[in-house]
């Protein structure tokens, strides 16, 4: 487990990625190609998202596959040792669009909601003090 002064370290992002947004994203890169656990964590870096421990990515993989949602299979096809290959399952297709359908309607909730705030607050002066905000209904 990483230290706290680790996590915070100037540059870092406090942000883990975690649960249903690591899930959908893994099965993601998983609809385009069959991949290792090696290969899904290293794009799940080239992404530029959070970092995570890595072992979280297979223990995520191993979860999916008692779902159904990914099947595995052991490579043999390339020298060295045989690597665990994941693939996508139907179940997994189906459950992977429905969240990009979720996500979309999410993504344009936080884009209005946004746009609103900036249309009522304008663009903030570094000279003003940061006044507390509240809900409206």
């Amino acid at each position: 487990m990483a230290k706290s002064s680790d996590r915070d370290a100037p540059g870092e992002s406090p942000f883990r990625l975690h649960g249903d947004l690591l899930t959908t994203t893994l099965l993601a890169f998983l609809r385009n190609w069959n991949a290792y656990g090696y290969q899904l964590a290293q794009q799940l870096a080239e992404a530029g998202l959070p970092a995570f421990d890595s072992g979280t990515v297979y223990r995520t993989l191993r979860q999916l596959e008692k779902t159904g949602l990914v099947s595995s299979f052991w490579d043999t096809s390339e020298s060295g040792p045989a690597r665990r290959m994941y693939s996508l399952t139907r179940a997994g297709d189906v459950f992977l669009s429905s969240w990009i359908d979720v996500l979309g309607k999410y993504q344009d909730v936080l884009r209005r909601t946004i746009e609103g705030y900036d249309r009522e607050h304008g663009a903030l002066d570094d000279d003003e003090p940061d006044q507390p905000r509240t809900a409206r209904g």
